[in-house]
């Protein structure tokens, strides 16, 4: 089994994998896949969704040093390590990311903010960019009053957005039109990331980094099952 993942911890540039390659489960082996886009170097690859193709969408959150920051961006790769292509830029610490059940929508949650966006997808790696105001080519679909910080994402079978919402400690669940579902209140202000499993789907497997702890909820609707899922 082959493994493909990112990391944004780390103070010099990855590239796509964990800490920046595809690698072996079964023997450890890693190799770089992408740590530039053409001339763009990777700085902060955080996380990532494959399509049916085979491809896959990965956010770029950026490093933030003193006194200022990097543009995040989207990008499209191919799992061979042949293609990379930038979708979207800029946005503010764009992190989580999940497709659409038909995939035609790509959403992308900015921490910084806390704001959950839409982008069309006209093909793989290729969105239907709106106009101006829009600043990313994306459609704004949700964020509410307070301060809450948007991390990981998750979509559920009915094309709900599931968002990990750190300071008030919650995940935020959004519907494509933007309605706001409910909120699932967690024992912990930095609930970072959400995936769904179990044998209907139906589990929520939630990260608390705060306390350290990765927890199991029931859920009322199943989750989207991702591709390639082992």
């Amino acid at each position: 089994m082959r493994s493909r993942a990112c990391c944004a911890r780390s103070e010099r540039p990855q590239a796509i994998q964990a800490g920046g390659s595809s690698g072996s489960i079964q023997t450890g082996a890693s190799r770089v896949l992408y740590d530039r886009c053409g001339d763009i170097k990777l700085k902060g690859p955080n996380d990532i969704v494959f399509d049916r193709n085979g491809g896959f969408y990965f956010t770029d959150l950026g490093k933030t040093r003193h006194r200022d920051r990097d543009q995040g961006s989207v990008y499209y790769a191919k799992a061979d390590g042949s293609h990379i292509v930038e979708v979207v830029h800029p946005m503010l610490t764009p992190n989580g990311i999940g497709l659409s059940p038909n995939e035609r929508t790509l959403y992308v949650a900015e921490t910084e903010g806390g704001r959950l966006w839409a982008f069309d997808i006209a093909g793989p790696g290729v969105i239907a960019r709106r106009p101006f105001p829009s600043p990313n080519g994306g459609r704004f679909l949700f964020n509410e009053t307070g301060y809450h910080r948007f991390d990981s994402l998750a979509v559920d079978a009915e094309g709900n957005v599931c968002v990990a919402t750190l300071v008030s400690g919650a995940i935020t669940v959004v519907a494509p039109d933007g309605r706001l579902v409910r909120r699932v209140k967690t024992p912990d202000i930095y609930t970072t990331n959400i995936c769904f499993g179990g044998r209907d789907m139906k589990t929520a497997y939630i990260t608390l980094s705060g306390v350290g702890q990765l927890i199991a909820l029931p859920w009322a609707e199943p989750g989207l099952k991702l591709k390639f899922a082992a």
